[in-house]
C-alpha cells in the first residue's frame, strides 16, 4: 500500500470515519471558527425538530436544509484535517509494522542469547548478522556491513555502516543485508528514534504554532465582529418589518465568518510536515517548519553540502628541474596504498596524463608509511629512496630535517592553488621537494543557482569550513555563497548563530557531529544528519533521514511554501467572505427595501435560495480547496513584494469572483430542482 498518497481508500475511508469522531465537543472546541458552526449546527437541529411539531412543512423543508449543509459544513472542516492525518498516521503504522517482533541477539559473558527486541535496555550489547532487523537505535562498536534503512528512509539503496567515524550510528527498525556488527544500545524502548517517528508524524499530536495561533486569534477577532453584526440585524429587521429567523441569521453568520481557512488551517499544518517527511526529514515540532519558512540565514558546511566531498587531483606543478614525468611517478607510488579518495584520484591522474601504470608494491619489496596526525604525511620507502606527500608545512620540515630546502617556486605554486579554492600537497623524495599536487574541491552542479534563487527570496547564505581563508574565498566565489567562515571551529560556529540572532535574523543550519550540536541547539532551525551522532540528533529540531546536507534548502523552500499556502488561502477566505455578504444581505432585506436590488448582482432568485445557496457554497469550497492545502500552493523563489502582488491577484481576486459564479450557479440549480 502506497502511504505517501493522500487519497488512497485506506486513507480516505478512515478519514471519513474520523470526521464523525471529530464532533466529540472536546475535540471541535479547540478550533474556535469551527465551534461556532458546531454550536450553530446544534441550535438549527433543534430548530428543524421544532418546526416539525409546530411550523408548516415548507419552513421544516428549509430549516432541515440548512441544518444539514452547517452538519455537512463541520464535517468537511474535520474531513479536511482527517485526511491529512491520516497521511501521518498510514506512515506510522507502517513504522510500527517494521519493528513488530523483533528478535534480538543479547551479547552476554557466555554467549549470545535470544530475546525480544523490547527488553533490550540502554548499554546492552547486541550480535547483528545479515538477514537480521536492527532492534534498536545504536552505536556500531565492532564490525561494518551493508544496511537497508528503506523501513525509515524510505530509499531502496543500502548504506555502509562501521565502527568509528561518522557512519557509526544505526536506528532500530532497519536490517542488515551483509556481513554482521555488534553494536551497543542507545536508547530504551519508548525513547529510541522509531519511537520518536512514530508519535511525531500521527498528525493528531501536532501542537499549534505561534503563527497558527496568532491567526486564530485573528479569526476569533472577525468571527466576533461578524457574531455582534449579525445580532444587530434582528432588532433592524424587527424594526423593518422584515421577518427573520433565528435559522437564517445563524446561516447568515457561518457564511460571514472565516470558515474556509478556519476549516482548512489545522490541515495545512499537518501537511506542511507530512511534505517533510517525504523528504525524509523528520521536524520535532511545527514550529520548526515555520521557522523554517522564516528563515534570513543559511550555513552551509562547504564539504558534502556545496562541494561533492572528495578533493580530486587535477594538476602536478613540478619544482624547478623536475619534469612532470618524474614527479608524477613519485606521486603515483606515494599513493597507490593510499585507499583515500584523494590518493585513488593521484593514482588515475598520473596513469592517465603520463600513461604511468600502477607497479605491484610487493614485487617491489616496498615499505608503505601510513599517514599520521602527528607527521600529516604519508608516502613509501622503495629501494633507497623515501617518497612522501602531505601538507607543505610538513614537507617542508620533513625536507629540512634531511639537509634540504624549500623551493620558492613550490612554495608560490602552493599560495596559487590554495587562491584558486583547492588544495596544495606536496611531494618529496628525501631531502629533494619534487613538486605540489592540485587537489581540488568539485563544486555541486546547479548549487550557484540555487544560491541565487535564495538571494532573490531575501536569504542570505554562509559557507562554514575549516579551510584556510584563501582556499575558502575561492569556494564561495565559485559557488555563488554571500559570506564565508574559514578554519571555523564549534565556538566560531555558534559565536556566528549568536551575533546574526541578535541583529534579529532567523538561522538555519545542517551538522552530524557532537561538535555541531551546541550550533544545532542555537539555530533556530538546527537540521542534524540521521547517521551523524546521537548528541547532533538531541541537539537539532529536524532530523534529516537521508544525511544528506544540501536538503536544508528544501526545508526552507518547503516552510515557505507552508507560510504562502496558509496566507494564499486566508486570503481567499476573507475575499470569499465580503463577496458572500453581498450575496445574501440584499436577497434578504430587498423584499422591505426594493432599493437594495441594485446590489443583488447575482440576480438570486428569492431570499431563501440566497441563502440556501451561499449555506451549500460555504460548505462545498472546503472540500474544494482540500486538495490544495494538502499539496501546498506552489513554491517560486521571488521576492516578497512579487509575491504580495501574485497572492492578491490569484487569491484575492479569486476569493471574490468564485463566490459570485458558484453561489448564482447552486441558486439556479435550488430553482431548478424546487427546493424552496
Amino acid at each position: 500500500m502506497n502511504t505517501r498518497s493522500s487519497f488512497n481508500k485506506v486513507i480516505l475511508g478512515a478519514a471519513i470515519r474520523d470526521s464523525f469522531c471529530k464532533l466529540d465537543p472536546r475535540i471541535q472546541w479547540r478550533n474556535p471558527v469551527m465551534f461556532i458552526v458546531y454550536i450553530g449546527a446544534m441550535i438549527t437541529t433543534w430548530f428543524t425538530l421544532r418546526d416539525l411539531i409546530v411550523e408548516s412543512a415548507q419552513a421544516t423543508v428549509f430549516t432541515t436544509q440548512i441544518t444539514l449543509w452547517l452538519w455537512f459544513t463541520v464535517l468537511f472542516a474535520n474531513f479536511a484535517e482527517a485526511v491529512a492525518e491520516g497521511r501521518g498516521k498510514a506512515q506510522a503504522n507502517a513504522l510500527r509494522s517494521s519493528r513488530s517482533q523483533t528478535k534480538a541477539k543479547k551479547v552476554t559473558n557466555s554467549g549470545t542469547i535470544l530475546v525480544d527486541a523490547v527488553e533490550l535496555r540502554k548499554g546492552d550489547l547486541v550480535f547483528i548478522e545479515a538477514g537480521d532487523f536492527i532492534p534498536g537505535d545504536g552505536e556500531i562498536i565492532e564490525g561494518m556491513a551493508s544496511v537497508d534503512e528503506s523501513a525509515v528512509t524510505g530509499e531502496s539503496a543500502p548504506v555502509i555502516r562501521e565502527a568509528g567515524g561518522d557512519k557509526s550510528s544505526v536506528t532500530g527498525g532497519t536490517r542488515v543485508l551483509s556481513d554482521w556488527i555488534k553494536i551497543r544500545i542507545t536508547a530504551n524502548p519508548g525513547e529510541t528514534f522509531l519511537d520518536k517517528m512514530i508519535s511525531l508524524v500521527e498528525g493528531a499530536k501536532r501542537q499549534k504554532t505561534p503563527n497558527e495561533i496568532a491567526l486564530t486569534i485573528l479569526l476569533v477577532g472577525l468571527t466576533i465582529v461578524f457574531l455582534f453584526a449579525v445580532a444587530t440585524l434582528a432588532p433592524y429587521a424587527a424594526y423593518s418589518g422584515v421577518e427573520i429567523s433565528a435559522a437564517v441569521l445563524i446561516a447568515l453568520l457561518i457564511c460571514l465568518i472565516p470558515t474556509t481557512i478556519g476549516g482548512l488551517l489545522s490541515a495545512i499544518g499537518i501537511a506542511g510536515m507530512d511534505r517533510l517527511l517525504k523528504r525524509n526529514v523528520l521536524a520535532m515540532s511545527g514550529r520548526a517548519v515555520e521557522a523554517a519558512g522564516d528563515v534570513d540565514a543559511l550555513l552551509l558546511d562547504k564539504t558534502g553540502t556545496i562541494t561533492l566531498g572528495n578533493r580530486m587531483a587535477t594538476e602536478f606543478m613540478p619544482a624547478p628541474g623536475i619534469s612532470p614525468e618524474q614527479m608524477a611517478d613519485a606521486a603515483q607510488l606515494a599513493s597507490l596504498a593510499d585507499e583515500t579518495p584523494e590518493g585513488r584520484s593521484i593514482v588515475i591522474l598520473a596513469k592517465e596524463k603520463y600513461k604511468l601504470r600502477e607497479r605491484n608494491l610487493t614485487s617491489l619489496e616496498a615499505e608503505f608509511v601510513p599517514f599520521t596526525a602527528q607527521t600529516r604525511m604519508s608516502g613509501v620507502n622503495i629501494k633507497g629512496q623515501e617518497i612522501r606527500k602531505g601538507a607543505m608545512d610538513a614537507i617542508k620540515k620533513y625536507t629540512q630535517s634531511k639537509g634540504g630546502s624549500f623551493p620558492d617556486a613550490v612554495d608560490q605554486a602552493c599560495e596559487k592553488i590554495a587562491k584558486a579554492g583547492g588544495t596544495p600537497l606536496v611531494v618529496a623524495d628525501g631531502a629533494r621537494v619534487l613538486g605540489a599536487i592540485h587537489l581540488k574541491d568539485i563544486v555541486k552542479g546547479g548549487i550557484k543557482e540555487r544560491f541565487r534563487d535564495l538571494r532573490q527570496m531575501g536569504i542570505k547564505t554562509v559557507m562554514i569550513t575549516g579551510d584556510n581563508p584563501l582556499t575558502a574565498a575561492a569556494i564561495a566565489a565559485e559557488a555563488g555563497v554571500d559570506d564565508f567562515l574559514a578554519e571555523a571551529t564549534p565556538e566560531d560556529k555558534l559565536r556566528l548563530i549568536r551575533d546574526y540572532q541578535e541583529k534579529g535574523m532567523l538561522v538555519a543550519m545542517t551538522g552530524d557531529g557532537t561538535n555541531d550540536a551546541p550550533a544545532l541547539a542555537q539555530a533556530d532551525v538546527g537540521v542534524a544528519m540521521n547517521s551523524g551522532t546521537q548528541a547532533a540528533k538531541e541537539a537539532g529540531n529536524m532530523v534529516d533521514l537521508d544525511s544528506n546536507p544540501t536538503k536544508l534548502i528544501e526545508v526552507v523552500e518547503i516552510g515557505k511554501q507552508l507560510l504562502i499556502t496558509r496566507g494564499s488561502l486566508t486570503t481567499f477566505s476573507v475575499a470569499n467572505d465580503v463577496a458572500k455578504y453581498f450575496a445574501i444581505i440584499p436577497a434578504m432585506f430587498a423584499p422591505a427595501f426594493p432599493v437594495l436590488n441594485v446590489f443583488n448582482l447575482m440576480g438570486l432568485a428569492t431570499p431563501e435560495s440566497a441563502i440556501l445557496s451561499a449555506v451549500i457554497f460555504n460548505a462545498l469550497i472546503i472540500i474544494a480547496l482540500v486538495p490544495l492545502a494538502l499539496r501546498g500552493v506552489q513554491y517560486r523563489p521571488v521576492g516578497a513584494e512579487v509575491l504580495l502582488r501574485r497572492n492578491l491577484l490569484i487569491y484575492g481576486l479569486g476569493g471574490i469572483v468564485a463566490p459570485f459564479i458558484g453561489i448564482k450557479l447552486i441558486d439556479i440549480i435550488i430553482v431548478a430542482l424546487r427546493l424552496v
